[in-house]
C-alpha cells in the first residue's frame, strides 16, 4: 500500500490519483501518522462480473466506459481460415507459454 504525506499529496495529486484509479490504495500521513485513505470507487451498477473488478483493481485490466452500438453482437464474425487461430491457442497452451 502506497503510503504519501500531505505535502506530498497536495504536490503531486494527479499522480497519486492515477495510481488511485490504477487501483491502488494510498495511506495519507500528517506528522507521520495516518489521517486517510484514498480508494477507488467501485462501479457497481453495470452488472461488471467481481472478478473483473478485482483485476481492475490489481491494474491488470481497464474496463471500458463507452456503450456499444445496438446492434453490435449481431454483426458477422471473421472465420479463420482452416480454425488457424484455434490450433495456434492449443499449440501455445501445450509449449507452456
Amino acid at each position: 500500500m502506497l503510503t504519501a504525506a500531505v505535502s506530498e499529496l497536495k504536490a503531486s495529486l494527479s499522480r497519486f490519483l492515477a495510481r488511485v484509479k490504477a487501483g491502488e490504495d494510498v495511506i495519507v500521513t500528517e506528522r507521520g501518522r495516518p489521517v486517510a485513505r484514498l480508494v477507488p470507487v467501485e462501479r457497481v451498477a453495470e452488472d461488471i462480473p467481481v472478478h473483473l473488478l478485482g483485476l481492475q483493481r490489481k491494474g491488470v485490466v481497464r474496463i471500458g466506459s463507452a456503450k456499444l452500438e445496438p446492434g453490435f453482437w449481431d454483426l458477422p464474425r471473421p472465420v479463420a481460415p482452416g480454425s488457424a487461430t484455434l490450433e495456434a491457442l492449443l499449440d501455445e497452451r501445450k509449449a507452456g507459454r
